[in-house]
């Protein structure tokens, strides 16, 4: 039980706190509703983004730190880029099951909690539907509040635009060990059988220096030469990473495509040990690219040592997602499901920001997202960089919300903001969340949202000794928690729900 002690001494101190303080009202909701609005911003009841020309706070807000009085707060904006990626979750567990704790840097909530369905009203064109919901924790005055944002239903593969997709694989010779290249190699043979004759693939190799090993070609005709391409993959000396992306994007800049997606995925364990090292230099290099013909990057971390940020780095600021290998069945997850997603593009430069009543609120803070914040004036600013989603994709964040006592009605307003991928023309989707629309309790909410919350408290178990972390309210401790997750994986048939359930399991039992 030593991975929650920390947590729950912080827990009761904040608890303390409250007693002494106010009676506060809980914040949660059902479905939420959600309005269209115009990119000048919403307009509707309750309390909207701001304008471009409001001048607004810095969202920095800190768990149990709020001052408690009746006064409005100050600061009541919350401004994200979106992410979907998932990698920081799948290296948590592989690390787990193999019998060790996760370095805490490694553990972003918000990746956690995107790796699980969600429930969420998808709407009928591009762009995104908003729902917000919530519920009270067993701390008085806290509650969960979802914000959850989801785009439509993906295509059929004969109906999206064609890719063209430069893969750009570490041959290095850290990844000769089991789960490395040979998972890569698999997920790439099965991924090369299920795309389209009209597609295309181009492979890049590096090791010590860089290599185009198949220039861009077309599917059709030519699988057989795919797949010897593929095969022939074999890991050699030292990991120039740096050249590999840059290559791989020159690779992909000749073999461009005019109407089709074209995207880098990056497949490396990111041990980077020769050349050039840092992710802002190497961005820097390929920022043209990037930037003039809009290719993203889709990163595939694998391998039980694995350099976590730099891949995040370079995903982030390269306009794209990052997923994590283990075994073949992520494998096949990544590279037939997650990777085909993020072939088509439905929103890029798309944020989200919420605005909490400050006649209702006394506190609140966003779970996770640390390295995607944007300053609040930036919202509206479509010069600055949002996160790139396509079809599928549901994007969770989950705030812990104080409200103040005796207060009723409008807690906040939630604003995605995203560009067509075609037109750049900025588009805007709301959603509200009343305090009539509150759930109980956490697990009396919907079974979707008890998993969210599941996955939270569990990264935040994680995270402790993280300088960012701070406790959640409403930890149920980690028996509460395992039995939490199984129930959920039973009443939810989910499989990843008792994955989650698990890798709870084998963190107390390394703990315990």
């Amino acid at each position: 039980m030593e991975w929650y002690r920390a947590r729950r001494t912080r827990s009761a101190l904040v608890a303390l706190a409250a007693v002494g303080g106010l009676l506060l009202t809980a914040c949660a909701g059902g479905g939420g509703s959600s309005e269209k609005s115009s990119a000048d911003g919403p307009n509707h009841t309750g309390y909207p983004a701001p304008g471009p020309a409001e001048k607004q706070g810095s969202a920095e807000n800190r768990f149990g730190q709020g001052v408690e009085s009746d006064a409005p707060v100050t600061d009541h904006l919350s401004t994200f880029a979106l992410d979907v990626d998932t990698a920081s979750y799948g290296y948590a567990r592989r690390t787990l099951a193999d019998g060790r704790r996760p370095d805490p840097s490694t553990i972003r909530p918000e990746e956690f909690v995107n790796s699980f369905r969600q429930d969420y009203r998808r709407p009928d064109g591009n762009g995104f539907s908003v729902t917000v919901d919530g519920a009270r924790t067993s701390e008085p005055n806290w509650s969960l509040v979802r914000v959850g944002l989801a785009t439509r239903t993906a295509q059929r593969t004969g109906e999206r635009p064609p890719a063209a997709l430069t893969f750009v694989i570490d041959v290095s010779g850290s990844m000769d060990e089991p789960g490395r290249l040979d998972l890569a190699k698999q997920g790439l043979d099965t991924m090369t059988d299920q795309l389209r004759d009209d597609d295309s693939v181009a492979i890049v190799t590096f090791s010590e220096e860089a290599e185009t090993v198949l220039p861009m070609t077309r599917l059709g005709g030519h699988r057989g030469e795919i797949h010897d391409a593929i095969g022939g993959l074999e890991a050699q000396a030292s990991t120039n990473l740096g050249a590999g992306v840059e290559t791989g994007y020159a690779t992909a800049v000749e073999g461009l495509r005019k109407g089709a997606t074209n995207r880098v995925v990056l497949v490396s364990d990111a041990l980077a040990n020769d050349g050039d090292t840092d992710p802002d230099s190497i961005l820097e290099r390929i920022a043209t690219d990037r930037r003039e013909h809009g290719i993203t990057l889709f990163g595939v971390g694998v391998g039980s040592d694995y350099g976590d940020a730099l891949m995040e780095r370079l995903a982030d600021k390269g306009d794209g997602h990052t997923a994590y290998v283990s075994d073949d069945e992520s494998a096949r997850k990544v590279f037939c499901t997650q990777l085909p997603q993020n072939i088509e593009l439905t929103a890029r430069d798309a944020k989200a920001q919420v605005a909490f009543d400050p006649h209702t609120i006394a506190d609140f803070r966003l779970v996770g997202y640390d390295d995607r914040r944007v300053a609040d004036d930036d919202f509206r600013n479509d010069h600055v960089d949002g996160g790139e989603v396509g079809p599928g994709h549901t994007v969770t964040a989950l705030y812990a919300v104080r409200t103040k006592p005796g207060t009723d009605g409008h807690l906040a307003t939630a604003t995605v903001r995203w560009l067509d991928p075609e037109t750049r023309d900025p588009h805007e989707e709301t959603g509200a969340l009343e305090t009539g629309s509150l759930a109980d309790s956490v697990w009396s909410a919907s079974p979707r949202f008890q998993v969210t919350a599941v996955a939270a408290y569990f990264a935040d178990a994680l995270r402790q000794g993280d300088e960012r972390w701070s406790a959640l309210p409403g930890d149920p401790g980690p028996g509460e928690l395992h039995r939490h997750a199984i129930d959920l994986a039973r009443s939810t048939e989910d499989r990843a729900v008792g994955e989650l359930a698990q890798a709870i399991e084998e963190a107390d039992r390394g703990r315990g």
